[in-house]
């Protein structure tokens, strides 16, 4: 527990126990599920947390209140791990009233199998706690279809439910955490992150209060150019990213040459095996390069699944504007990098590199040619 501010506490919880976040997602520094109190003459309460955490939130509320009552307890976004101790709240503050939109009310009965009355807000509307004034905006798909943020108008501060969120709980560099979390949780939504930010751009703010990760504060324009980035699907940074997926070592081979030969030439090169290599930082390091390769063997007619994977996470996140060449491996009849040019078909303006590295078992001569090539278009 802290103060944001004089009247904003921080009342969350630090989840150490954790391992896959979303079932699927790494997290060895753990999680934060954010919550805070806003005192006033009256009082509100944002979000919940994960339904382990439930009766540690509840004391933290509870100190934070110092004996008064809960008027409101506004709620952002309804998916578990913020949504999940709801009951317990009201059964704890039975007066208080929930506070959310049309569709965050059909997600609470689908949960918790009740209907429950509250004040239903829209686009705008307005919540008057005294001097605290908070302005809701909605931000479906950001990444549910209910979520919505608000602005409290006294202390400047947006509460941002996802979004500017990340993973881990200790300090240190925000970006790679929160590009790891912006891309593999919310990145498929980049229109509406982008109809958000333009909401956002109208409002005075001078802090961030995500329901995961820290509250920003400071300076802002470095947290809000990259989330214009991302959301854009714009490349973040003049590099090349060379993934690959390997059984014996040949096709290792082969990208390891060519990751050799771009740094030489003084490219910026980020490598991956795809096969050993955490999947959520492998793409969003390829959405942070503008130019990516794929280095694939042919595996039982297709790509190796490692790599097609791979490629599921990107185009299924609207992969796009970026430059990718191909590294191709097969012993008897090699067909990854058709295969893989296939899947990538449906992301929009890719440009594909004219020369692919066409490996037959191992590297010979005339792979030496072909990598040549290669290195040459990704340099440009």
């Amino acid at each position: 527990m802290y103060n944001v501010t004089d009247d904003i506490i921080y009342v969350g919880v630090n989840d150490k126990t954790i391992d896959l976040f979303e079932g699927m997602y790494v997290v060895p520094d753990g999680m934060t599920y954010n919550s805070y109190v806003i005192k006033d003459k009256k009082i509100a309460v944002t979000d919940s947390v994960d339904f382990r955490f439930g009766e540690e939130w509840l004391a933290n509320v509870k100190t934070a209140l110092q004996g008064r009552q809960p008027d409101y307890l506004i709620i952002h976004h309804m998916e578990p791990d913020h949504s999940a101790n709801i009951s317990k709240f009201l059964q704890e503050y039975p007066e208080a009233k929930l506070v959310g939109n049309s569709k965050t009310f059909t997600m609470i009965k689908e949960y918790f199998g009740t209907d429950v009355d509250g004040v239903v807000v829209q686009e705008g509307g307005e919540l008057n706690l005294g001097k605290h004034v908070l302005r809701f905006i909605t931000a479906p798909m950001v990444h549910w279809p209910e979520v919505m943020v608000s602005y409290d108008t006294y202390d400047k501060a947006v509460f941002s439910a996802d979004a500017f969120g990340k993973f881990g709980i200790s300090g240190g560099d925000w970006t790679d955490e929160a590009r790891r979390y912006y891309i593999g949780i919310v990145g498929k939504y980049g229109v509406q992150v982008q109809n958000l930010l333009k909401k956002l751009s109208v409002l005075e703010i001078e802090r961030i209060l995500p329901l995961h990760g820290p509250v920003l504060q400071g300076d802002l324009s470095g947290y809000i150019s990259l989330y214009d980035t991302w959301s854009s699907y714009k490349p973040e940074k003049h590099a090349v990213m060379v993934a690959y997926a390997s059984i014996y070592g040949h096709t290792a081979q082969a990208a390891k040459i060519v990751a050799r030969k771009l740094e030489e030439a003084g490219e910026t090169v980020l490598i991956y095996d795809l096969a050993r290599s955490d999947r959520a930082e492998c793409v969003a390091q390829a959405f942070a390069c503008d130019r990516l390769v794929l280095a694939s063997v042919t595996y039982n007619a297709d790509i190796f699944p490692a790599m097609r994977e791979f490629i599921d996470c990107l185009t299924e996140r609207g992969y796009k504007n970026r430059t990718v060449g191909f590294i191709e491996n097969g012993t008897w009849a090699p067909v990854s990098a058709k295969l893989m040019k296939e899947k990538l078909a449906p992301c929009k303006n890719l440009n594909f590199i004219e020369s692919t590295v066409k490996v037959r078992a191992a590297l010979c001569e005339e792979n030496n040619g072909e990598i040549e090539k290669l290195v040459s278009e990704l340099l440009g």
